[in-house]
């Protein structure tokens, strides 16, 4: 085994335990029927004309879940290139958003964007969050990138799938 196809399943698992984690978070946050993220609070007023938060949440944990299957589906890309594709297209779009969702979490929790809420009130649960979402982010991106450089092979015979960089 080249230290490509390695990577590409470290990788991938660790996106899938992000996507996870993230699944968790918002069932807990559920349960407890409270909007906004571990370590970042929504405000009050998040909560005016809302609607079902519980049922909110839990749509979250289900997108979660979602993309927990997308990453696993980067440990070994598929030969079949539409889904292969369409799993590295999806995973584009899931990175952005994570990445996003980092970006402006991280903004807030460094209070050069008040516009998105206040300084969260724990560092450590704040600062948990924003790491796992970093590392979600970036494995998540590592496997895509595997996964667009795969390449197949055929045999004489039989199908072989060749990971190379």
């Amino acid at each position: 085994m080249t230290r490509a196809p390695k990577r590409q399943r470290v990788a991938a698992l660790t996106a899938c335990a992000g996507a996870l984690a993230y699944t968790v978070s918002k069932v807990d946050l559920a349960l407890k029927k409270e909007l906004g993220m571990p370590g970042f609070p929504a405000p009050a007023k998040s909560y005016v004309g809302f609607g079902d938060v519980t049922a909110a949440q839990l749509g979250n944990a289900g997108l979660g879940l979602l993309m927990a299957v997308v990453a696993l589906l980067l440990v070994r890309p598929l030969g079949n290139a539409f889904v292969r594709w369409g799993t590295i297209v999806v995973s584009w779009v899931g990175i952005a958003m994570v990445g996003a969702g980092v970006i402006g979490f991280g903004a807030r929790a460094a209070g050069v964007a008040p516009s998105l809420g206040a300084t969260p009130p724990d560092a450590a649960p704040a600062i948990a969050a924003l790491a796992v979402g970093a590392i979600w982010a970036a494995a998540w991106a590592v496997a895509t990138t595997g996964a667009m450089h795969g390449r197949r092979r055929f045999l004489p015979g039989r199908q072989e799938i060749s990971y190379q960089s």
